[in-house]
């Protein structure tokens, strides 16, 4: 059956040239506050909705009122696997930030890319951040496999994240889409891509993980 994309491909497949250059969040936030910057897929750019609907911008409004002065910026892109982000990290690298969000990986699972492809790339992207950043924070986003692809393949796509997240000693958000992931009440009308609702319960699952990233390296901040 297709929808908006096939529900085959789960997370990734429609709109990939649909958001190229990062976007900031609408905030009161100066321009002068530190940055926390997310590097992710549709699924972070807010595939479907308005930029300020996606859970980036959401977490710039609990930052406001969490008083904490960090900027958001999405540089979200429909279609991106971990190779892509590697590539692509060298130009963000250009600009500030102090926190970092990690969130990719979908896509080479859709493309059924050997799992030590995409983990040897995610590690990549940590080791290339820590090279050029060593004082940046990195904060990173579990995904899971949809149970369809086999229950070892879905278990050991899952473990790619805390098993870099121990290996790193990293945060880690343990599944972005907790609680959204095969809610029709919660996506779009493919099944895949969070609608508003369901944008607001993935920005929860990243808050709770990310609030006491952004309070330590606020105080530390000069």
């Amino acid at each position: 059956m297709l929808v908006a994309c096939s529900l085959v491909t789960v997370m990734i497949g429609c709109g990939q040239e649909e958001r190229n250059v990062p976007a900031r969040a609408e905030s009161t936030a100066s321009a002068e506050d530190p940055t926390v910057l997310f590097l992710g897929t549709s699924l972070t750019a807010g595939y479907g909705l308005p930029t300020d609907l996606a859970y980036p911008a959401l977490l710039q409004e609990k930052i406001d009122s969490a008083g904490i002065p960090f900027q958001v910026v999405n540089a979200g892109l429909s279609g991106e696997t971990s190779a892509g982000a590697l590539r692509r990290l060298d130009w963000l690298l250009r600009q500030p930030f102090e926190v970092i969000v990690i969130e990719t990986g979908a896509n080479d699972m859709l493309r059924g890319t050997d799992l030590d492809v995409t983990m040897g790339n995610i590690q990549a992207i940590i080791d290339r951040v820590r090279e050029e950043r060593p004082d940046v924070e990195i904060v990173l986003a579990g995904m899971r496999a949809p149970p369809n692809l086999g229950n070892e393949y879905t278990r050991e796509f899952r473990e790619i994240y805390p098993d870099l997240a121990d290996r790193n000693d990293l945060p880690l958000i343990p599944f972005l889409l907790q609680d959204v992931a095969g809610e029709p009440e919660l996506n779009q009308a493919d099944g895949i891509h969070p609608n508003a609702a369901g944008q607001e319960i993935v920005a929860e699952n990243v808050w709770a993980v990310l609030k006491p990233v952004l309070e330590r390296s606020a105080a530390a901040t000069p």
